[in-house]
């Protein structure tokens, strides 16, 4: 039989929400046996809410929605975390932020996956890439960005990102630069 799963994150950016600083979500994502079938971010403080179906597409409150056609790395915006408390692959992590710095427009650390996920899905990142992420903080954005055009991976190119605790995602073009990138880093 089929087996529904309900990944959910009432609340991503709870440091930020603390902080009163306005960057939090909710992240509600289905999962039909091994697959993301519907994800919802919505992001209160801007009245966004960010959506997809499998093979249905994304949204924006409704509107269409894709990734942005930026092919340049050079060209590009990029989004990251910061890990809290699992430091075992700072090197790697730090690498790539040395990286970003000198070859890319800018790196942001928003402080919610979700929203990192849902602004790689409209365009407004190119990449995002974290590590020691649990489930609910991206399964509902992965399916977004994957329906709005772009490419989600784990940091070896594969698919284990949801239950695999590192991701990253972006607008396709850019793929193979950053990706080559983050598995060169992250080598053990």
């Amino acid at each position: 039989g089929e087996h529904y799963n309900w990944i959910i994150d009432p609340l991503d950016g709870t440091t930020n929400f603390m902080h009163g600083i306005p960057t939090y979500c909710v992240s509600i994502a289905l999962q039909l046996d091994n697959e993301i079938v519907v994800g919802v971010v919505y992001e209160p403080n801007n009245k966004e809410c960010f959506s997809a179906w499998k093979n249905g597409g994304a949204f924006l409150n409704n509107e269409s929605i894709n990734v942005s056609p930026t092919t340049k790395v050079a060209d590009s915006l990029f989004a990251t975390g910061f890990p809290y408390y699992d430091y075992d692959k700072l090197d790697g992590y730090m690498k790539i932020l040395k990286w970003l710095m000198h070859e890319t427009r800018g790196i942001r650390r928003i402080g919610s996956a979700a929203v990192d996920l849902s602004y790689v899905a409209c365009g407004r990142f190119e990449g995002f890439y974290e590590y020691s992420l649990n489930a609910w903080d991206v399964a509902a954005g992965a399916l977004i960005v994957i329906e709005a055009g772009g490419g989600v991976t784990d940091f070896k190119g594969e698919g284990d990102y949801i239950f695999g605790r590192e991701i990253i995602a972006s607008n396709k073009h850019i793929t193979c630069e950053f990706q080559g990138k983050i598995t060169d880093a992250f080598k053990a």
